[in-house]
């Protein structure tokens, strides 16, 4: 599996936190920036990192922005991307499970990074149960095609 890994500035020391975690666990990834904390807007971050999944490139993604929640906003905003903005390990493993949610969203100053590798490992370990939970991922893509 590939990650696609994003931040706007707020978010990049914790996106470069898990790009060693990545690395120590061998987790392939793409790093889409940002790469230091100048100031960048996360709509554009989030777009970047996103058209890795949607090209199919990558399979996965995991962005980072000050509260997890302005980037999760944007990614939802691109055709294809399921995103979760989380904190806690339960979410994280859920919207894998249910809702087979294709990028995990982190702020940088909600959560530390010892809880961010639990929450990208159990991202990236948890698959879709599928069954009841595919007709409805099936209703949130009718709606996004809706729209």
């Amino acid at each position: 599996m590939k990650i696609a890994i994003g931040s706007d500035h707020a978010g990049f020391p914790l996106k470069e936190e898990i790009r060693m975690h990545l690395e120590e666990t061998g987790v392939e990834y793409i790093d889409c920036g940002v790469y230091n904390t100048e100031s960048a807007d996360y709509p554009v971050q989030a777009k970047i990192t996103c058209e890795k999944i949607t090209s199919g490139e990558c399979e996965r993604g995991i962005l980072c922005c000050g509260t997890g929640i302005g980037i999760c906003m944007s990614a939802n905003k691109i055709k294809g991307i399921r995103a979760a903005s989380c904190s806690d390990y339960f979410s994280a493993k859920y919207t894998r499970l249910h809702n087979d949610a294709n990028v995990l969203c982190l702020g940088a100053r909600v959560i530390g990074p010892g809880a961010a590798m639990e929450l990208v490992d159990v991202f990236l370990s948890a698959e879709f149960e599928g069954g009841r939970h595919a007709r409805r991922v099936n209703l949130i893509t009718e709606l996004e095609n809706e729209n």
